[in-house]
């Protein structure tokens, strides 16, 4: 490939990638929302988050099986719980950590 076909390349891939998320803001800034769809739109990045953890937390293996003794089920447990509680992201993030560790040393045979 030469250079401005590399170019090319990047160009495309960037409006790839920044016009689907720059159309909707462009279009949904200027007008109001209805609250229902306030509180859906809300919701997306939890739903998202909780897609992209959930298999890793409660399944294994290959096809997934679920499995409820893994070790990052057992400490996103009490990580769950102290962020709920606490609502504090650096708490969270240490107490996540120590329940990894925890976790981790009582699995070892």
């Amino acid at each position: 490939m030469k250079m401005p076909d590399y170019l090319y390349l990047v160009l495309g891939m960037g409006l790839a990638t920044y016009l689907p998320r720059m159309l909707p803001l462009m279009i949904l800034s200027r007008r109001r929302l209805h609250p229902w769809l306030k509180e859906w739109l809300e919701l997306i990045p939890a739903a998202i988050l909780s897609a992209l953890i959930a298999p890793m937390l409660f399944t294994q293996s290959t096809p997934r099986l679920l499995f409820l003794g893994k070790p990052e089920l057992l400490a996103a447990v009490p990580t769950l719980l102290f962020a709920i509680k606490t609502r504090s992201l650096a708490g969270t993030v240490i107490i996540g950590m120590l329940a990894y560790w925890a976790v981790g040393i009582l699995q070892v045979p």
